[in-house]
């Protein structure tokens, strides 16, 4: 039930472009494809420049 609550709220800080821990604003990057951004609190997010959307970063893209 917790997770119901919380998700819908997630994405829509993530559609507005800021972090779903602190609330701040992620840097946007120039470039093509995805690019990783990272937060000032250490959460990191992956960027799609074509669609200029954020999601959090998988492990696997962590590394």
């Amino acid at each position: 039930m917790f997770k119901n609550i919380i998700g819908p709220m997630q994405a829509w800080l993530l559609s507005q472009g800021k972090c779903v821990g602190c609330g701040k604003l992620l840097p946007t990057k120039q470039g093509k494809g995805m690019q990783r951004v990272d937060c000032e609190c250490g959460r990191i997010y992956m960027y799609d420049a074509a669609a200029h959307k954020y999601r959090r970063a998988l492990i696997d893209e962590i590394k």
